[in-house]
This record gives structure tokens, C-alpha cells and sequence, in this order.
């Protein structure tokens, strides 16, 4: 599998490097186009890499874990314990529809989980749940890595199909191995719980970042705007935009999976819903807030420029009306008449350009003094 360097990223490298940004807000879907209904496509970026598949099988103090290598191994885990079946990988149709016989999974879901342009969304399918969301990690050099992740929730089992395989739910793996905390003492709508807090935690520390970068951008845009600013404030609106199209929709999907009166999802169990819920809720806040911010800056680069623009406007007014009258004068004692006033007086020259000077000082004290210089 690639590193989380090499995903679907958005490039954020600091100052002028926003120009290397290179997210897509939509993807190509036009093969799509004339099939029925639940035919299996997969849209998202070409990949050829296996699939892998990892199965976690606990209850109580016993936990079960190993890659899956055969797919008749994937079936419905018995009434006692809980199963969680993690995909990396959905760009192989034929592994979707093993799964949809093995889980007795709609056509129109696996549909959903191939799209990797999906819309976080909930769907409830009576006897599971069908939930959509985008993961927005961090690499090493600070560009942010968009992942489609796909949750399917059932009564003692959740289905988690990832779109490139990122190892996002290393510290919920690590619970189950180490049996810490409530994870192993609790159904599958706990499990469902831990991998969704899991995702909605990195959102924050993506959001920080972004704040940081904004805050740097307007210290520039106030100190000395140029023309590269530009580009980073229209990256930056960009990018959030991108950002609250991936969250924004979650909101309603976790308000609803917090109500649901689904049998096999418990009253505690909504309590930890409702905390991702008010997460969520942060979240979108706080994007609503760094747009602000940013649509802000992007006014003040206006004004800014403006400014200085009239600035040396004025300026240069100022010199043109200064030069007015001295090309007046200069212009009069230019012209070829034989009888002029002072033509051959020997102080003509010095009283002309003493004249000139009066001039200009006279204007030069009255523009002062109405502060336009």
C-alpha cells in the first residue's frame, strides 16, 4: 500500500507554495453514465494495489486478530461476539460484491462505497446501518490527505472500507489488542462509535493547522501584500470550501445516528454519539469562522492595494499640478516675438525662474496644509 504521503492530498506547504494545491472538488462520473441502478463502478483515482483485509474478532477478554486471505473467511460473526472487518482499498468491484453476499449487503450500498465522490451521508437499511464520511488526515510535511471512509453497522458487527487503506485506526487497534477502556465490554455500536470519534479527532488538528496559516497570511496581507498573497488567500478559500463540502453533511448524519431507534443501538451508546455530534457541530463552526477570516483578509489586500495605488496617485497628481504653472511660464517666455516684457532686461532669466520657484513653493505650503501631502 502507498504511505499517506502519496494520497489524494491538498497541498498546504508554507507561504507561496499554495500554488502546488492540487485537490479536485469533483470527480469523473461519466462512465456511470446509462448503467442501472447498484452497478458496481469505481470512481476515484486508478489504483492497481491488492485489497487487504483485516478482521478483529473479541469479546469480553478474548480478541482475535488476522489478515484476511481467504474470502470465504468473511461471514456474519456468531451472537457472542463482535466483528469489525476493516478494507483498505475499494477500487476492486469483485471484493465489494463478496462482501455484499456474505452481509447480505444492498446493491445500491456497495454502489455507494465504489463512489469514492460520495456525500457524507446516513442510510438506514433496517437491519444495518450504511454511513459515509471523509477523513482528513496530516503527512509528514503538513499537506492534507483526504480518504473516503465507508461504515457499515450491524447488530454484533461493523465493516469499515476505506478508500486508499491509511492507517487511521491504529489507536482504536490498539485498545482492542491491550483490552484498555470499554471497547472489548461493548457491542458493535461502541465499535462503531470508537472509529468514528477516531476520524473526527484528526479534523481538528487539520482545522488547527489551517489557522495557523491564516493567521500568518493576514500578518502578510496587513505588513506587505503582494501579488503571491493573492493566490495563497484564493487557495486558502479553496480549500475551505473543500473542507466544509466534506463536513458540513456530517452533521445531519450524526444528529440522526444520535436518535436513531435502531434495536441494536443502545441509549448509553447515543450518549457518545451526541458528544461526536457536538465535535461536528465545533467543527463547522469553526470552518464558518476561518472563511470569515479569510474573506477578511482577501478585503484587506483590497483595501491595501487600493491605498497604495491612491497613494501614488496622489502623488504624482500633486507633482503634475505643481508643474502646471511652471510649464506656464516656461511656455510663455518660450515663444519667438521679437517685443516681449523683460526679453532683454539681464535679470529676465533669474526673475523667471524665480517665479517658477515662488510658484512652486506657494503650492507646495497649500497642499500641505490641507494634508494632501
Amino acid at each position: 500500500m502507498r504511505s499517506a504521503a502519496d494520497l489524494y492530498r491538498l497541498d498546504l506547504a508554507p507561504e507561496s507554495a499554495y500554488k502546488h494545491a492540487t485537490m479536485k472538488l469533483l470527480q469523473k462520473r461519466s462512465k456511470k453514465t446509462g448503467l442501472s441502478p447498484g452497478t458496481l463502478i469505481h470512481i476515484g483515482e486508478r489504483r492497481t494495489e491488492a485489497v487487504s483485509i483485516a478482521l478483529f474478532n473479541y469479546a469480553g477478554a478474548r480478541c482475535e486478530e488476522h489478515v484476511v486471505t481467504d474470502m470465504n473467511e468473511l461471514r456474519l460473526p456468531p451472537d457472542e461476539t463482535v466483528t469489525w472487518v476493516n478494507v483498505g482499498g475499494v477500487h476492486k468491484v469483485d471484493v465489494l460484491e463478496v462482501f455484499g453476499k456474505q452481509f447480505g449487503l444492498h446493491p445500491l450500498l456497495l454502489e455507494d462505497i465504489a463512489n469514492t465522490d460520495q456525500r457524507p451521508k446516513l442510510d438506514d437499511y433496517e437491519t444495518y446501518f450504511f454511513l459515509v464520511m471523509k477523513m482528513l488526515m496530516l503527512s509528514e510535511r503538513g499537506d492534507i490527505v483526504v480518504e473516503q471512509v465507508s461504515f457499515v453497522l450491524g447488530r454484533n458487527y461493523v465493516l469499515s472500507f476505506q478508500e486508499n487503506g491509511a492507517d487511521v485506526f491504529h489507536s482504536v487497534r490498539d485498545r482492542l489488542r491491550g483490552g484498555k477502556g470499554r471497547l472489548r465490554q461493548n457491542g458493535s455500536d461502541y465499535l462503531m462509535y470508537a472509529l468514528i470519534d477516531a476520524v473526527v479527532d484528526r479534523y481538528f488538528a487539520v482545522l488547527e493547522m489551517l489557522g495557523e496559516r491564516i493567521e500568518s497570511l493576514q500578518e502578510r496581507v496587513i505588513a506587505d501584500p503582494k501579488p503571491d498573497t493573492l493566490k495563497d488567500i484564493h487557495t486558502l478559500k479553496r480549500q475551505l470550501l473543500f473542507v466544509r463540502r466534506a463536513v458540513w453533511p456530517l452533521r445531519e448524519a450524526m444528529n440522526n445516528l444520535s436518535r436513531s431507534e435502531c434495536p441494536f443501538l443502545h441509549e448509553p451508546t447515543k450518549l457518545f454519539f451526541r458528544d461526536v455530534y457536538d465535535h461536528v457541530v465545533q467543527i463547522v463552526d469553526t470552518i464558518e469562522t476561518l472563511r470569515e477570516m479569510v474573506s477578511a483578509s482577501l478585503d484587506i489586500y483590497l483595501s491595501s492595494v487600493s491605498y497604495r495605488l491612491n497613494t501614488v496617485m496622489r502623488v504624482l497628481t500633486v507633482i503634475t499640478t505643481i508643474f502646471m504653472p511652471l510649464t506656464f511660464i516656461a511656455g510663455i517666455y518660450g515663444m519667438n516675438f521679437e517685443y516681449m516684457p523683460e526679453l532683454k532686461w539681464p535679470w529676465g532669466y533669474p526673475m523667471a525662474l524665480g517665479s517658477m520657484g515662488i510658484v512652486a513653493a506657494v503650492m507646495l505650503i497649500g497642499f500641505r496644509r490641507k494634508k494632501w501631502l
